[in-house]
């Protein structure tokens, strides 16, 4: 499967406080299959003609328009030389408290960048990269093949290693690099609670029902805010995706590539549009997979997503030759079940509504995952919440000692950087008749989110929605699949729009999952291939299936 995404603003979303209702990219697919929770399964792949009619995103108007808050590039001063020409040392990778180190073909070092590009010359933070070099000759090599899996927030030091395998073909002519952007795991990682309180957030209910319910739910996501003001301090004001567009600009320059090579997964079509938009005369070849609607804000996002699960909630319970709206009822009754009365289980925790939300939500990110949430659902029936909490517990990277992974502080900490729509409460309980229209299991969860995520958050947001526009830019290669919940298909052709004429270039996938290469199509695949490594360029709108 490819990489699945982080933060449902890939956004996927993750609420480390009353329970994440969208995801952030995370290692998940090999956590479930340690564990035993799902099974292999493979798709066929094919090429076809004809697609499902895509949206086309609309004009956008007002004096709203993100383009202030995203300068081109010679809107600030020039980067001096000591960052520019800087030399990277490269040496030994070593492991982390929950990944262990790759092997010797792996690399790493730290670059400097600066906490502010308005000052350059100012204080500077570093950034962990990774790398495997080419194995082709030196006359076959591109340059650096630069990757982001997606979040905001996800580690690429510890993912590229992991997903690897699924780029031999890439790595025959490239370097393969990627980084920990700002604010995320070696790069100055931000952590806004101890692992006591994310465990107390689980039992905070995501669809409050009562004014007290209420009340606690947004003062839970008030006091995250507050942690992650106290732990990062001014490194809260430069975690935003412009920022990091400007930090693989410099690393561009610095691995000596004249033009940036990109694969981008989820968010990380969010930050390749960015960079196209900064940069669109050192844009190489850009891949976008698993692709971020850049037209929308806030609220326009989660219903995307509540719009995407549904429809792969839909899908699973086809798929079992069951009534998709009988399921629905069926998941929607345990929520409420949950809500009145945690389950038992296992390891003597209880499942909570927000765990059972967050565990159903982990499955439907990949087909392989399926199984498991046929397992979680029969157990649950049972009086069991043991499988469910097992695929929360993987969701928020908590392992067997009761420590949490960091990649959700990260994650909230860069969108409500970025985000500066803020749903008020009022707004939130406006928003639910609508929400529970497009989708009756996760709608409430994702309109109570809306207010939830960046409330009362100590710093400003950027824009309203990402500039992507990038005129004059080498053609963008952006990659839709049908069947994605977190980035709902409609995302890519938009995408492809906003990026501007000659330059989006849409391939449809008729699959299931979050993203399309390496998912099993070997039309995706090979189609990607071919202009990362030879530069043939698809016929726009070339559909796979």
């Amino acid at each position: 499967m490819a990489p699945e995404d982080s933060r449902v603003r890939a956004r996927t979303r993750t609420h480390t406080g009353a329970g994440p209702t969208v995801r952030a990219l995370g290692l998940i697919t090999a956590v479930l299959l340690t564990a035993g929770l799902i099974t292999a399964c493979s798709d066929s792949a094919g090429d076809g003609d004809s697609a499902p009619k895509p949206l086309r995103s609309s004009p956008r108007t007002g004096a709203s328009r993100s383009a202030d808050a995203t300068p081109r590039a010679d809107a600030l001063p020039a980067l001096p030389a000591a960052l520019t020409g800087q030399r990277l040392r490269w040496g030994r990778c070593r492991g982390t408290a929950s990944t262990p180190a790759p092997g010797s073909d792996w690399q790493c070092t730290t670059l400097k960048v600066p906490l502010d590009y308005a000052r350059p010359t100012g204080r500077t933070i570093g950034l962990a990269l990774i790398r495997a070099r080419s194995q082709g000759s030196g006359a076959e090599r591109i340059g650096s093949l630069l990757f982001n899996f997606g979040g905001p927030g996800g580690s690429g030091v510890d993912r590229l290693p992991a997903f690897a395998p699924q780029y031999t073909k890439l790595r025959a002519r490239y370097d393969l690099v990627s980084f920990d952007p700002r604010g995320t795991g070696a790069s100055h990682g931000v952590r806004c609670r101890s692992d006591r309180k994310v465990q107390a957030a689980e039992a905070v209910d995501p669809t409050p029902d009562t004014a007290a319910e209420e009340s606690a739910y947004f003062k839970d996501a008030a006091d995250f805010g507050k942690g992650c003001a106290r732990q990062a301090k001014d490194l809260l004001n430069h975690v935003s995706t412009i920022e990091a567009a400007r930090d693989m600009d410099l690393m561009r320059q610095v691995l000596g590539d004249d033009e940036l090579h990109y694969m981008g997964f989820s968010y990380g079509t969010e930050l390749g549009g960015v960079y196209a938009h900064l940069f669109p005369g050192k844009v190489g070849r850009l891949t976008l997979d698993a692709v971020v609607d850049p037209t929308v804000g806030t609220v326009g996002h989660s219903e995307n997503q509540a719009r995407g699960f549904q429809r792969a909630l839909d899908d699973y319970f086809t798929s079992r030759g069951l009534d998709p709206k009988a399921g629905s009822r069926k998941v929607s009754a345990l929520f409420e079940r949950l809500d009145a009365k945690p389950l038992p289980t296992a390891s003597g925790r209880e499942l909570t509504e927000s765990l059972a939300t967050t565990g159903v939500l982990d499955t439907l990110y990949s087909k392989a995952s399926w199984p498991a949430l046929t397992r979680g659902l029969r157990e649950a029936d049972r009086g069991d919440g043991t499988t469910l909490l097992a695929l929360a517990d993987s969701y928020n990277a908590r392992d067997s000692k009761g420590h949490y992974g960091t990649t959700t502080h990260a994650q909230r900490a860069i969108s409500c950087r970025d985000d500066k729509d803020r749903p008020t409460a009022a707004r939130a309980k406006s928003l639910l008749a609508r929400f529970r229209a497009i989708s009756p299991v996760f709608g409430e969860a994702m309109a109570w989110d809306t207010a939830g995520w960046c409330h009362d958050w100590p710093v400003p947001g950027l824009w309203d929605d990402p500039e992507v526009s990038a005129p004059g830019a080498a053609p963008v290669l952006v990659v839709g699949n049908t069947g994605d919940p977190a980035t709902p298909y409609e995302g890519a052709r938009k995408m492809a729009d906003e990026l501007g004429k000659g330059v989006g270039v849409e391939l449809t996938w008729k699959g299931e999952g979050h993203g399309a290469y390496g998912s099993g199509s070997a039309c995706v695949d090979t189609t990607v291939n071919a202009y990362l490594l030879e530069g043939r360029i698809p016929r726009d709108g070339r559909v796979c299936s």
